[in-house]
């Protein structure tokens, strides 16, 4: 036993039992010591867990549809000269182009074809009245997006066709219109943009169950899908300057794992379909779910990693504490260093014993840190203003972190104890 005490490790147990008796012998000192740790452990947690938390949901609604989707966007035409090409100034994506997108023999890769036309108007049903986006939507709608009909039927090829006055409703439009009574059957009256009262009847054929709202495509809840020449021709006149049927966005579905391909197929044929010259800029815009998760995932990293070093702030300053409090120690233990160095220790033991007192003070911050930071994510979560998640590599990093600081904090308390004189320390009143 007398030897393990004068081994190296025995005499750091002495110096820890000698720290641990300092720290308990100032309770509430230590104590608002450690708080300014514990709130910076905590924030970290909390920011960090929030920002994670952002990341997955971000990335839970680009992917809720699968994640074969691609997205072809409408831009401007350019005037290239005297000659125009494509449309010429006007919107550049046309039904037409989604028309060659299906065709196989030019994008093999392509499963379904869903393009659409939107904006948005007045719902108008007896005394109530919303605003909404309206799309106009093919029956192959429901393929690219995963939607369910809770009552009657979606959209069908025959309606497209004869341009019919019908409508489906998502979830929430259907509750603000007509509460808790079935909308099936009923009619509703369309605002005619650019007309003075003119409004267009629409009769209900469907109601979607709700599905949430989506990165991609808004809040397919919110909104009404009628037949895609509806929308174009009967309430918004959807036509460029060349007469051409226009379409707001294009989304196909790719083949399983063919997403890649699918869309340099798309690019090669909207360029030649265009006109569009080598080198110069195209007129639309073709995105994978790939592109999108990338860049949410960039955005939100960036987001976490500025939030975690917010939160780092926090902890320096509760470091700087742990410091001011570690100075004000060593003063008041003068006497006490000098009599532990007059019987024999050495500059060592007087070092290690506040440095250990300073990661002490730091550690025991740092775990009740993460567990306050771990209450307050629980509690943004069962809020339901956004679901968190806690990471362990958070946690990890934060008790890291604090340790580090708590080290780093009692080094010069530390160093200017164990080089005190021992003659000035024994004298010091």
């Amino acid at each position: 036993m007398a030897a393990f005490l004068e081994s190296p490790f025995g005499a750091l147990l002495d110096n820890a039992r000698v720290a641990w008796r300092g720290i308990a012998a100032n309770k509430l000192r230590s104590g608002l010591t450690m708080l300014g740790v514990v709130i910076g452990v905590a924030t970290v947690i909390a920011l960090l867990s929030i920002g994670n938390g952002a990341r997955a949901s971000i990335e839970g609604r680009i992917t809720q549809t699968g994640s074969n989707l691609l997205f072809v966007r409408a831009g401007f035409a350019q005037d290239r000269g005297p000659v125009q090409g494509g449309g010429g100034g006007a919107v550049t994506l046309t039904i037409a182009d989604a028309e060659a997108i299906a065709d196989p023999n030019e994008v093999p890769d392509a499963l379904h074809v869903a393009p659409e036309y939107r904006q948005g108007t007045q719902l108008i049903f007896g005394d109530v009245n919303i605003n909404t986006q309206v799309r106009g939507v093919t029956s192959v709608y429901p393929d690219a997006y995963t939607l369910v009909l809770a009552a009657g039927r979606f959209i069908e090829d025959a309606d497209v066709r004869r341009r019919a006055n019908v409508v489906v409703l998502g979830s929430e439009t259907a509750a603000d219109l007509f509460g808790d009574a079935d909308p099936l059957g009923q009619r509703i009256k369309a605002n005619l943009p650019g007309t003075d009262g003119g409004v267009a009847p629409l009769t209900v054929v469907g109601v979607l169950e709700p599905v949430g709202g989506s990165a991609l495509s808004g809040n397919p809840d919110e909104s009404v899908y009628v037949p895609l020449t509806t929308a174009q021709f009967e309430l918004f006149g959807g036509r460029n300057r060349l007469g051409q049927a226009t379409a707001s966005l294009i989304t196909i579905v790719a083949v399983e794992g063919r997403s890649a391909d699918a869309k340099a197929e798309i690019e090669v044929l909207l360029r030649r379909r265009h006109d569009i010259a080598e080198g110069a800029t195209d007129d639309f815009s073709v995105t994978s779910q790939e592109d999108l998760l990338t860049l949410a995932s960039d955005v939100t990293q960036t987001m976490t990693l500025f939030l975690g070093a917010i939160a780092a702030i926090s902890l320096l300053v509760g470091g700087i504490g742990i410091m001011n409090i570690m100075l004000v120690s060593v003063t008041e233990r003068t006497r006490e260093i000098g009599i532990r160095k007059a019987v024999g220790a050495r500059r060592a033991d007087i070092l290690s014993q506040f440095l250990i007192e300073a990661i002490v003070l730091s550690g025991i911050g740092g775990a009740l840190g993460v567990g306050l930071g771990y209450g307050v994510s629980v509690g943004v979560t069962a809020s339901g203003l956004m679901t968190t998640a806690v990471t362990t590599s958070s946690v990890v990093m934060a008790v890291a972190f604090a340790l580090f600081v708590g080290l780093a904090s009692g080094i010069y308390p530390a160093r200017r104890a164990a080089a005190m004189n021992t003659i000035d320390a024994l004298r010091y009143e």
